[in-house]
């Protein structure tokens, strides 16, 4: 299972990367679990200087911008 999470505080951004986020997922038909990282002491843990940030298994793929639904589905096929 695909472990993805959205960081950020729940602004207009951080809301269209979930939805890219979960359409990709659901074009690929992967079984993911989708999290949203609200708490500003957890966001702090992961390397980025401003939000949205995409997590995928652990691993921060993207901060401060909404990659395109291409990059997402390069990174969950990686």
């Amino acid at each position: 299972m695909v472990n993805i999470k959205v960081l950020g505080s729940g602004c207009a951004n951080c809301k269209r990367l979930e939805v890219v986020a979960r359409k990709v997922v659901e074009t690929l038909a992967l079984e993911a679990e989708i999290e949203k990282v609200t708490d500003y002491a957890e966001i702090m843990k992961w390397p980025l200087l401003s939000t949205p940030g995409l997590v995928i298994n652990g691993k921060l793929v993207s901060a401060g911008r909404i990659p395109s639904e291409q990059e997402i589905t390069a990174w969950l096929k990686a």
